[in-house]
């Protein structure tokens, strides 16, 4: 019985931390999180009590927001030396940026969503901000979940896409199964994934895989802009740049 409440704690400490995660700079007030942890507030609050108190999330007294903590700074400095890909993947998004103008980003695939670790400004100077550091998405949302969904075993692809309650509520019904199982099928057929404003209107998006060793989908390169400087012709154009920098890239993982 220990045991299993045991790892039921673990598993609500690691809920709490991604959903003050997810809130990203603005950070979360603690109703916000009772709301979308569905635990209790006494629960919410004597967890995060005792988080703050290990360093791991850090309460602003003036707003009342908690955001992640100090120790978790550390401690992904340390993960980093095993995981970090952004280092190699730093002059990939500098030469998207360069060469295209638009904001370019590193995503990764973390359980059935995917996180945002580092991005690139372009110099137009109208951008979207749909996507920064630290912003998580479903897979299947945006246009990196999207290429990263496309390029998984069939089996699997086909579950995440299938399970689409939460998705589509969240995100409107462009994002349920249907529409998504097409998006999938269009995406492996150009190599690339488009994300034609389904989450902001206006906000487009291209998504291209990078792969890990075993050539698993592990990761994605992406640009995003406004509706303009995405439609057909230059569209198949960024579409070339971000799938050859993600094989660049993939190879140097590999």
């Amino acid at each position: 019985m220990a045991d299993v409440q045991g790892t039921q704690v673990v598993g609500r400490v690691a809920l709490l931390l991604r959903i003050v995660a997810k809130a990203g700079g603005t950070g979360l007030s603690l109703p916000g999180i009772v709301r979308a942890s569905a635990l209790t507030r006494p629960t919410v609050h004597r967890l995060l009590k005792a988080l703050a108190a290990e360093g791991l999330l850090d309460l602003d007294e003036p707003t009342g927001r908690w955001h992640l903590g100090p120790e978790l700074y550390v401690l992904g400095t340390v993960a980093g030396g095993r995981f970090a890909v952004e280092h190699v993947a730093r002059p990939a998004l500098r030469r998207l940026a360069e060469a295209t103008g638009e904001s370019a980003f590193l995503s990764i695939r973390r359980g059935n969503e995917t996180v945002c670790l580092a991005r690139e400004e372009g110099s137009f100077p109208v951008r979207s901000f749909v996507l920064y550091e630290g912003k998580r998405f479903p897979l299947g949302v945006a246009s990196a979940g999207i290429a990263i969904l496309a390029f998984l075993p069939e089996e699997e692809s086909e579950a995440i896409i299938a399970d689409d309650g939460e998705r589509s509520a969240e995100y409107g019904p462009a994002h349920a199964s249907g529409p998504l199982r097409d998006k999938v099928a269009e995406t492996r057929e150009l190599g690339y994934s488009v994300n034609p404003g389904l989450i902001v209107e206006g906000s487009y998006g291209l998504g291209a895989a990078v792969f890990d060793p075993a050539g698993r989908p592990a990761w994605a390169l992406s640009l995003t802009g406004i509706e303009p400087r995405f439609r057909p012709g230059r569209r198949e154009e960024l579409g070339e740049l971000l799938m050859a920098e993600a094989h660049r890239l993939s190879t140097a993982i590999a």
